[in-house]
């Protein structure tokens, strides 16, 4: 005779009661993220929204955290890298000009654990609050045997707006215009792999020691925040026309510029003019890795540049300084046969 209880689901490693009490608790969470344009209730089959309007377009990304958790896993932290998804995926969009609508989430693992769980919802909720962005859906997923025990895994799908005549695409780059920074909160959520091995392995630190030059461990520079850039860069697109915006991910700013400059121009980008945050120093002297590569892999302290014209440069930075922001002109656009060169 089979044993029905030994062949359940349960018995199988996903408890399918489990994750639906899991939900619920969040659901509280979840509903404080609704906004103007949310349409029916979370937990259906797809999530509802208000749609724009026909003057507007879409504007989606989906991202994910990439080896970050594995940090969050040694820190026995999870409550920041749901904001760390949310925002990457806001300044995402962002580079073309959109504000967020609506936000999904996948978290994937063996087995889900009800703490680290809830921390990261927690995280999503907070973000998506402070973008405006609602969480309208997504997927919870156990599959054992996929995941290692323990581990878990967090991707976002973003969808935002644009007015058409707002749209930036970068077209409108010419010669003269300058490139203004905006600085990043650490290593955002790009990098960690090379960075693991440097600090883990190479120089041989924990999680709790401390960052040399600094006040800070390795963990809490290494799990700071992804910040958003949206309230500044809001603001900012009110008073003078952006003609580019490039979010420093992987690919650092050399593949993330190339996207979308004209064919015959260079972005030349002083390294000279801002100085690289202390988790970025010592990556680079303990790891001995090259500097151009340095600027390839990680953001270095910048985390979104701003194209604008030379006559809107003051501006501009007058604009961000009142956001509270601390803008760098970093270089400028010239004709030139590669698209971007790093000086300094």
């Amino acid at each position: 005779m089979i044993n029905s209880k030994s062949n359940s689901y349960a018995s199988s490693g996903v408890d399918i009661d489990a994750k639906m009490e899991l939900l619920r608790r969040a659901k509280k969470k979840i509903a404080g993220t609704r906004t103007a344009g949310s349409a029916g209730e979370w937990g259906l089959f797809g999530g509802l929204f208000q749609a724009p309007g026909k003057d507007h377009l879409l504007v989606s990304s989906t991202d994910g955290v990439g080896t970050k958790l594995k940090v969050a896993q040694l820190a026995g932290r999870h409550d920041t890298v749901g904001q760390d998804i949310v925002n990457h995926c806001v300044n995402d969009i962002l580079a073309q000009g959109a504000e967020p609508l609506f936000f999904l989430d996948y978290i994937g693992a063996q087995k889900l654990d009800p703490g680290i769980f809830a921390q990261v919802i927690a995280g999503l909720c907070r973000a998506c609050r402070e973008n405006g962005c609602a969480l309208v859906g997504g997927e919870t997923a156990e599959m054992p045997g996929l995941y290692p025990a323990g581990e878990y895994d967090l991707v976002g799908t973003i969808v935002g707006a644009v007015p058409k005549r707002r749209l930036i695409t970068g077209a409108g780059v010419k010669a003269g215009d300058v490139l203004i920074g905006l600085p990043s909160s650490g290593l955002h959520t790009n990098g960690y792999s090379l960075a693991r091995r440097v600090i883990f392995e190479t120089a041989g630190k924990r999680i709790s020691d401390r960052l040399p030059g600094t006040k800070t461990t390795f963990g809490a520079a290494l799990l700071a925040v992804h910040r958003s850039y949206l309230k500044p860069v809001r603001k900012l697109m009110k008073a003078v026309k952006i003609h580019a915006i490039a979010h420093i991910t992987g690919g650092g700013f050399t593949d993330n510029i190339d996207r979308f400059l004209p064919k015959g121009l260079c972005a030349v980008v002083d390294r000279s003019t801002w100085t690289p945050l202390p988790i970025f120093q010592f990556i680079q002297q303990a790891g001995r890795v090259d500097r151009d590569e340095m600027y390839k892999v990680f953001n270095m302290g910048i985390g979104l540049v701003l194209f604008v014209g030379r006559a809107d440069a003051e501006t501009t930075v007058k604009v961000l300084r009142a956001a509270g922001e601390k803008p760098v002109a970093i270089g400028f656009v010239e004709k030139g046969p590669v698209p971007v060169r790093l000086l300094g």
